[in-house]
């Protein structure tokens, strides 16, 4: 599975445990079928039916009994702005491997929002659109016309023979940079939690609903129980 973000950007889902495997009419998918397995091991059983499976999911995840969904492990690759990378790490549940500067010339891909944001007046950490099409434009046309020139340099700075460690210091937060990145399905529950908020920035919560979206595939109970979770809030 694969969404394209941003226009330049993807989310690609790489693995999980269990394998994602399209379910039968009736049946548990693999995922949400081994949330159901962790769960009743303590009694020595496993899978009773769909709907006893279907509400015993729903109970764990009502009564925080969050271990068993851990037991669900996804991987996905990432394409996204080097300042979403840097808020994405924040969770620090993951595991993640990046792009290196050092060893790779960065691409010449640059993130240009179609938007001007203003900050919110009401919450200071999160920001409005403007709906100004001049201003727009105008941070647009800034924008755009930065990255090229601070592009041109980098280039410039490795035909001089100048390191890829150095000369990419140079380069836009709102360059590309790709990673991939591994967590529990419980641990991204919480990520989405965060990062589906109204007060988060617009570019994750773009990369959150792509990520959300595959998990209604991968484990459509669990991911539908989680959400109903969200909007009881």
């Amino acid at each position: 599975m694969e969404a394209k973000v941003l226009s330049q950007g993807f989310v690609r889902l790489v693995d999980s445990l269990p394998a994602y495997v399209d379910p039968k009419e009736g049946k548990l998918t693999d995922a949400d079928a081994a949330i159901v397995q962790a769960a009743r091991v303590s009694y020595g059983k496993g899978l009773k039916g769909y709907e006893q499976d279907k509400k015993l999911i729903k109970y764990l995840w009502s009564h925080e009994h969050t271990s068993p969904f851990e037991q669900v492990i996804v991987k996905f690759h990432i394409s996204c702005p080097i300042f979403v990378a840097r808020q994405w790490m924040r969770h620090r549940t993951g595991s993640y491997n990046e792009l290196s500067g050092r060893y790779s010339v960065i691409p010449n891909k640059w993130y240009i929002p179609t938007h001007a944001r203003v900050p919110d007046s009401i919450n200071k950490q999160s920001s409005v659109d403007t709906n100004n099409d001049l201003l727009t434009q105008t941070m647009i046309e800034k924008i755009n016309d930065c990255c090229k020139r601070a592009y041109e340099t980098y280039k410039q700075l490795l035909d001089l023979g100048i390191s890829r460690e150095q000369a990419r210091m140079v380069l836009p937060q709102n360059m590309f940079t790709e990673f991939y990145v591994t967590m529990s399905l419980r641990n991204w529950f919480h990520f989405l939690k965060l990062r589906l908020d109204d007060g988060a920035q617009y570019e994750m919560r773009e990369y959150a609903k792509a990520i959300l979206e595959m998990l209604k595939a991968l484990a459509p109970i669990a991911t539908t129980t989680f959400v109903e979770s969200l909007e009881k809030k």
